[in-house]
């Protein structure tokens, strides 16, 4: 297994910020908004409460019951509390359903540019990741075709996340029931849907992969509180799942972590039911910070990036840029590289999209205040242009 890019990036700009440079990190995917004031003032009260101890390796019932009514009344999704599992994060939740899933020499599906860490769960399940390939064009989707000529006997999981990290490309309802078309025909894949994003929408409309006829049986649903009520240090995520998957998932869950935090429990019964208006003034902000993000990137020739439609990421198209050079010699052959240029020339932290598997790329995370955007986007502007192309 690699270490998380995400993460290794993160260390790097804060070994730097702390020697004393102006760093601005647009590396990490996490909300700087507080979590909601109710959703804190509940944990808070689960603690005078003395609500402190283990709870049921799957999760509270009362935030299990109210997983059930939110994916029924928000995504036409009907569940049983027993099909639900709480996790330490939703990245938990993919990884055990990754481990169940997978037996050596299986293979999982995942589409390019992906999250870091699908292609290090599949190796550390024994199974083999197969990418594959989208660009800036087709707004970085797969189509059935793509998806037809992936798949073969050996094939276990598909991984879709939508909307995505790292490209913040969002799959319409009809290009979404257009790959389970093809799915018909492949009737062992199991399909991982990482809605993580789910809230975080703009001009789209989500639709989840269970709720697509004939789907439900074949799907993993992940979801959580990290990114759309910025809970990020709550660590709580779940999913939702045929019974046989989810029984497998808790047995694994109870020999490493058991059950997430009491407190965090509350603190998300408290999420679900709580008015959204918090979410959306959030998701407002995101919507000014992507279009703020996209005017500026046009303003650099030969650098392309298509229009997110959720989640608080741009993935913009460098390759023009690879193969040249800064005014101090310093070759640029790859997206890290390009990077690492802008971290130490330029002090902007950013993540190389060759770890998220797209090379062409970088991705640039707005899950920050709009005067660090403004201060980054000046200085990203600057470093491509003392860029010499050969």
């Amino acid at each position: 297994m690699k270490p998380s890019a995400t993460l290794a990036m993160t260390a790097r700009a804060n070994d730097r910020r702390q020697a004393g440079h102006p760093v601005i990190g647009l590396s990490a995917g996490e909300p700087d908004f507080d979590t909601p004031v109710e959703i804190a003032e509940a944990a808070i009260q689960a603690i005078r409460d003395g609500f402190t101890h283990y709870t049921d390796n799957a999760g509270i019932l009362e935030l299990r019951e109210a997983i059930c009514e939110k994916l029924l009344s928000d995504n036409n999704i009907e569940y049983d509390p027993s099909q639900i599992l709480c996790s330490n994060g939703a990245k938990q939740s993919v990884a055990q359903a990754i481990s169940v899933l997978c037996q050596a020499g299986d293979e999982v599906v995942i589409p390019a540019p992906y999250w870091v860490s699908y292609p290090e769960m599949v190796r550390f399940a024994g199974a083999i990741p197969v990418g594959i390939a989208t660009d800036a064009e087709s707004g970085y989707r797969i189509t059935p075709e793509q998806l037809d000529a992936a798949l073969t006997p050996n094939s276990r999981i598909l991984i879709l996340c939508s909307p995505s990290n790292p490209t913040g490309g969002v799959y319409s309802p009809d290009e979404l029931r257009a790959l389970a078309d093809v799915l018909q025909r492949w009737p062992r894949v199991t399909v991982i849907s990482d809605e993580i994003y789910e809230l975080i929408m703009y001009d789209q409309t989500h639709l989840s992969m269970a709720s697509i006829d004939g789907m439900l049986e074949r799907t993993v649903t992940v979801n959580g509180f990290s990114k759309a009520y910025a809970m990020t240090g709550w660590r709580l995520g779940y999913m939702a799942a045929p019974s046989s998957i989810v029984k497998a998932c808790s047995k694994l869950q109870s020999q490493f972590t058991s059950a997430p935090s009491s407190i965090s429990q509350k603190a998300g019964v408290q999420a679900l039911g709580m008015n959204k208006q918090p979410v959306r003034k959030m998701v407002q902000e995101f919507r000014k910070r992507r279009d703020f993000v996209l005017s500026k990137l046009s303003q650099i020739p030969d650098v392309h990036c298509p229009i997110p439609d959720g989640a608080f990421y741009v993935f913009p198209d460098i390759s023009a840029y690879l193969g040249s050079s800064s005014r101090n010699g310093r070759k640029i052959v790859s997206s890290e590289d390009l990077c690492f240029y802008l971290l130490d020339d330029h002090d902007v932290a950013l993540v190389p999209g060759a770890a998220f598997g797209g090379p062409s790329g970088i991705r640039i995370s707005y899950a920050a205040s709009m005067d660090n955007l403004t201060e980054a986007m000046s200085r990203i502007k600057t470093a491509f242009e003392l860029l010499r192309v050969a």
